[in-house]
């Protein structure tokens, strides 16, 4: 029904995930409405995916072989935190708390998905193993994987002289007790701390 050039166009978007066809064909219309400039702009942002990779170090993206925090020699070096994505990285970075290395493992061991230890970027976090190393957090969500992938990591890096902590999980800030959950109860169950003197 429509031209062949906007039917490949519609069949491009429904690739990215969440995007059904009726979506699809919005942002196809979408697309049509926008000026030549604007078109360019995105087909280069486009062909710019190409010169993004990963750093060498820890997984995180770069345009180049180091990304900026792994170059920032301003950055505590005896902590490494492991997350799951890239995107886990800018939310940590976020609430400017964590001024430590990131180590992007880019997913999480899934026996039901079929990604074991070996499809995960665990080798390289093995050798930023050094003794200047005091610290590795486990960032990862609290799901069935991010438990495996934790729990995983924390027997591995157990004999190497390194301290093997999580992100503690709970309740989180104006949440009410009645909506929660029962896992994220008894997360912030076993996560509770002493009230601090003011």
């Amino acid at each position: 029904m429509y031209p062949k050039k906007f039917e490949e166009l519609c069949s491009a978007f429904e690739k990215l995930p969440g995007v059904g066809s009726k979506t699809a064909q919005r942002y196809a219309f979408t697309m049509l409405d926008k000026d030549s400039e604007q078109i360019d702009m995105m087909v280069d942002a486009l062909k710019g995916i190409r010169q993004i990779r990963r750093c060498k170090v820890c997984g995180f993206l770069s345009d180049e072989d180091y990304c900026p925090f792994c170059k920032d020699t301003s950055r505590d070096a005896s902590t490494i935190m492991v997350v799951a994505y890239p995107q886990d990285v800018a939310a940590i970075e976020k609430t400017g708390s964590y001024k430590g290395l990131y180590h992007v493992l880019g997913g999480l061991i899934s026996s039901s998905k079929g990604i074991y230890p070996e499809d995960i970027n665990i080798e390289k976090l093995l050798e930023r193993i050094e003794p200047s190393l005091r610290e590795v957090i486990v960032a990862v969500s609290p799901t069935m994987e991010g438990e495996m992938t934790a729990l995983y990591l924390d027997k591995i890096l157990k004999d190497k002289g390194v301290l093997v902590t999580r992100l503690a999980h709970g309740l989180p800030m104006g949440a009410s007790l009645d909506y929660a959950d029962e896992l994220t109860l008894i997360k912030a169950m076993d996560n509770r701390r002493k009230i601090q003197d003011e």
